[in-house]
């Protein structure tokens, strides 16, 4: 699982590189479950929280899983129906 990244922009010439191997703080058999699922169709990993402490970034990660379709398109008319009835309230108190 290896992804792009970007050199620091704020950085100097001691930069580390971007692509140097990272550690993973997870016991083995937590890495092969997430791992597992990720394989699975409609599954990701999320940041959560990106945490600072000292030289370390620790970030707090959650398996996520994708909309269906049909949620996708419920959610796009409730979208449409609150932005008409914001656009009909704001053009109401106008008048």
């Amino acid at each position: 699982m290896r992804h792009e990244h970007q050199p620091y922009e704020k950085g100097n010439i001691f930069n580390k590189d971007p692509l140097r191997v990272r550690k993973l703080l997870l016991h083995r058999s937590e890495i092969g479950k997430l791992d597992a699922k990720i394989a699975q169709k409609g599954y990701t990993l999320v940041p959560l929280q990106v945490y600072f402490k000292g030289s370390l970034v620790k970030v707090e990660i959650g398996l996520a899983r994708g909309k269906k379709l049909y949620d996708k398109r419920d959610d796009i008319a409730k979208k449409d129906q609150k932005r008409e009835l914001e656009r009909d309230f704001k053009v109401r108190n106008l008048s």
